[in-house]
């Protein structure tokens, strides 16, 4: 039982068995989930972000556990570690824009934050490269995703001190 549940935990309940971009559909089954949070029930950012925090905490066990007797430490099926790394733009995003937006903004964000968090995850600029390459546990697997959210947070940072 503890073993399926840290199965469906890991590949975010089952997305990250899927054949092909497990973590592309990961992350945007997280924008998805993160918007209906955030616009449709109205969660506040700040429950969402300690939330993650603590998700983050969890993962670095339930991923050591799960890759513990696998020759591949870093499986495509662990996407939990794009959810951590999506989640961190858009619920700083939110807790920034704490104010009333049209949901067309919300989505041109959205949908910005997602390319350039994949594109980050694929092509691994340092760090992002640095903890993929040197930790083949579960703190590797998840900072590598976390430095890629991170630099979706300083491209808008960047953007948007440009823009004022």
């Amino acid at each position: 039982m503890i073993k399926k549940i840290n199965f469906l935990f890991v590949t975010l309940f089952g997305i990250g068995k899927i054949k092909k971009i497990p973590g592309s559909i990961a992350s945007l089954a997280t924008i998805l989930f993160l918007f209906f949070l955030f616009h449709i029930i109205n969660i506040d950012p700040n429950i969402v972000l300690v939330s993650l925090i603590i998700i983050f905490c969890v993962s670095l066990y339930a991923v050591n556990i799960f890759i513990k007797n696998l020759d591949d430490k870093d499986p495509k099926e662990i996407v939990i570690d794009e959810f951590i790394g999506q989640s961190i733009p858009i619920c700083l995003y939110e807790i920034a824009h704490d104010t009333t937006k049209e949901t067309n903004e919300i989505l041109t964000f959205y949908f910005i934050m997602f390319i350039l968090f994949r594109i980050f995850d694929i092509t691994k600029p340092y760090p992002v490269s640095y903890y993929d390459k040197n930790f083949k546990n579960s703190f590797g697997v998840i900072m590598d995703d976390v430095c890629a959210g991170l630099y979706v947070v300083a491209v808008l940072v960047f953007y948007m001190v440009l823009s004022v």
